[in-house]
């Protein structure tokens, strides 16, 4: 496996920007190769998050009703959510994410959906992108650890940003109403 060092992300897939008026939503779609109990486990609990997710969760995302800090890595920005629905191990809704995980064969589709605003929809799914490949090498057991926040600059980060730009029809993120 290769190391933290010599990581490059692969190219731009899976991912679509759906617009309903001002409100966008980000939605990725990966194939992992390991069982949804897994997965559950790596999206719901605080220490597994803290190895690959963009965010720190000051508790287990497992239990519907839970209130939540969510600080965002690189930012320091915190915010309280609420756990909507927790359906162990399919489905996760937690503030303005919702998580669904479908059994595939002996893996998962994972499908995420993340309302956004749009001039930063490319960002999101450049970072989501990382994250889910540092997920999945976490899973395989050949962790890197966490590439979020500012450190993604140095893992292809900008070149992501642009071939989501191209995948979603924009001309430039930063233009596009947020």
């Amino acid at each position: 496996m290769a190391s933290r060092a010599e990581y490059i992300p692969g190219p731009a897939f899976g991912a679509r920007a759906e617009i309903d008026g001002e409100r966008w939503t980000l939605v990725l779609v990966r194939e992992l190769r390991h069982p949804p109990a897994r997965v559950w486990e790596a999206i719901t609990d605080p220490e597994h998050l803290r190895q690959w997710a963009p965010f720190d969760a000051d508790r287990n995302l497992n239990a519907e009703g839970a209130a939540v800090e969510l600080t965002w890595t690189g930012t320091g920005r915190a915010s309280e959510a609420t756990v909507t629905r927790a359906e162990a191990p399919t489905l996760l809704e937690i503030g303005d994410m919702r998580w669904e995980l479908e059994p595939l064969g002996t893996g998962t589709r994972l499908t995420l959906w993340h309302m956004i605003g749009g001039r930063y929809v490319t960002w999101g799914a450049a970072g989501w992108h990382i994250c889910f490949e540092v997920l999945d090498r976490m899973l395989a057991g050949a962790p890197i650890g966490r590439i979020a926040g500012g450190d993604a600059m140095k893992f292809g980060f900008t070149r992501l940003v642009e071939e989501y730009t191209r995948e979603f029809g924009l001309e430039n993120p930063s233009k596009e109403k947020s």
